[in-house]
């Protein structure tokens, strides 16, 4: 079982490194980690689990915050009034994106940051999305909202980039005219 503390925090060399493609098929050990990685994230929203392990509540999780270096990634959202989005992606991509872009009003948090980092993070609105299952099997999905947010995030995660890369340094809350609030109209 995964826990915080095999959770690499801010300043470890895996966060900013790109991570490598896979190759399928996975190996045994690869797939017993991305079942771990949404177990995870599903233990870390139930708060009886959350407090018997100390885990922070978390959405999405990347290999290389298990400093596994490796294009995998974990997202797990329930959310009143909407479908859930609980998946394991490998190698990842994004193929098409809207132009309009969203934020997070209240910003963007990390389980591999263990501080706030106040500001607006612009991301696309809508993304169309591909990679693998674990198990090799093609995914195509369209996602919005926070769903589209937590992919990007994660997606940074695998390229070196942390969320807080793409807040401005001399405005973190600066009006963004082609962005919206995540929750407003979208």
């Amino acid at each position: 079982m995964i826990t915080m503390d095999q959770i690499v925090r801010e300043g470890h060399p895996a966060l900013r490194k790109r991570a490598e493609e896979m190759t399928f098929p996975l190996t045994e050990e690869e797939k017993e980690t991305a079942r771990q990685m949404l177990e995870f994230l599903k233990n870390s929203q139930n708060p009886e689990l959350s407090e018997k392990y100390g885990l922070r509540p978390g959405i999405g999780l990347a290999a290389n915050q298990i400093a596994l270096p490796k294009r995998m990634f974990a997202i797990h959202i329930v959310d009143e009034g909407s479908e859930p989005v609980s998946f394991v992606i490998v190698n990842p991509k994004i193929a098409s994106h809207s132009g309009a872009r969203s934020f997070l009003p209240g910003g963007e948090g990390c389980l591999s940051v263990d501080r706030e980092v106040p500001g607006f993070v612009p991301r696309y609105a809508k993304v169309t999305v591909k990679g693998f299952t674990p198990d090799g099997e093609p995914i195509k999905r369209r996602l919005k909202g926070l769903p589209a947010i937590a992919f990007q995030h994660e997606l940074d995660h695998l390229n070196g980039v942390l969320f807080y890369d793409h807040i401005d340094p001399d405005d973190p809350f600066r009006d963004y005219p082609d962005a919206r609030p995540v929750g407003d109209g979208e």
